[in-house]
């Protein structure tokens, strides 16, 4: 791939996505319409040991192996040089409470002072290089998932999905309503603490004429997943991005199929990584990113599309 971009990246970041591991024979999603590859998945990320979003799967809190299959997963990581950024997923919080999962290893603002963390969020932002800000958020602050149920977080997100989503299984999307879909007990939101941070963190990003690119498991824009897959108030998020002049690229997970899409309007790109838990033991599902002064170049491999990303 030609990408014009002349001389050596200011510097290079890994990607791969829904990881989703678990020591069980190859099964199938909640509808049964799409095959997963539990053990294989392992393998993959050996091929890229890169960046993991979702790494292990809920199979493993039902035959109680939550604790093996999450040191397997970062037992991978931890045989590589890099430096690695956890983004939590639904899959995390089938297995683990939020309070676990920030005293456990995948909570990586601890290494960050800037960190949300005091608000129990696992949503940061790092510099990697002069002139460019990575921000994680954390899609699951409003959720069912890793709440307790007697707790308000827990009281105000069953208020929220229960305006759109009458089944009698939550996991079960609402028919036919569009967007809508996205009211599920396996997706999530943002709060206003923290949408309120990330317009902060921006602003501060667009006085300096930073780079920024934000990372979420959930994806926020609806031309760049099914609808199914939309965090919850995207467009709380939507409009926050679209008012700040110093965010390039949007990358999320949770869509296995992947999707992308550039808003010409505000010039941010929205990618979304396509799955390794249903990429064929045979292929790969990662990419690694080059960063230039003027684009990101991601390099795909397996599943992964070949894409530059020129910033506006």
């Amino acid at each position: 791939m030609d990408d014009g971009a002349p001389g050596s990246p200011l510097f290079t970041f890994g990607v791969i996505a829904d990881i989703q591991y678990a020591d069980i024979d190859d099964g199938y999603n909640f509808s049964q319409t799409r095959r997963r590859y539990y053990r294989s998945s392992l393998q993959l990320l050996r091929n890229a040991q890169r960046l993991g979003l979702n790494i292990i799967d809920g199979f493993n809190k039902r035959h109680g192996a939550s604790e093996r299959a999450l040191d397997a997963v970062l037992g991978e990581f931890g045989s590589g040089p890099v430096e690695v950024h956890h983004v939590w997923g639904n899959h995390e919080f089938y297995n683990f409470s939020r309070s676990a999962l920030l005293r456990s290893q995948l909570n990586s603002s601890v290494h960050h002072p800037e960190a949300q963390a005091r608000s129990g969020l696992n949503a940061y932002h790092f510099s990697p290089a002069p002139g460019f800000t990575f921000v994680l958020l954390d899609a699951y602050d409003v959720s069912l998932l890793g709440r307790e149920e007697s707790s308000e977080q827990y009281s105000g997100a069953m208020n929220i999905i229960r305006q759109h989503n009458h089944n009698a299984d939550l996991n079960c999307p609402p028919v036919h309503q569009g967007n809508r879909q996205r009211f599920t007990m396996f997706n999530g939101g943002f709060s206003k603490d923290q949408l309120d941070w990330l317009d902060s963190v921006l602003s501060s990003a667009d006085e300096k004429r930073e780079r920024v690119t934000i990372v979420s498991h959930l994806p926020v824009h609806p031309w760049s997943t099914d609808p199914v897959c939309l965090a919850w108030n995207f467009n709380e998020l939507l409009v926050i991005i679209n008012s700040h002049s110093s965010v390039v690229c949007f990358i999320a997970g949770h869509d296995h199929d992947g999707g992308y899409y550039h808003d010409t309007e505000t010039g941010v790109h929205h990618l979304t990584l396509e799955g390794v838990i249903e990429t064929p033991p045979d292929s790969n599902a990662f990419g690694t990113v080059s960063v230039y002064e003027d684009r990101m170049v991601l390099k795909g491999s397996g599943r992964i599309t070949d894409r530059v990303f020129l910033f506006p």
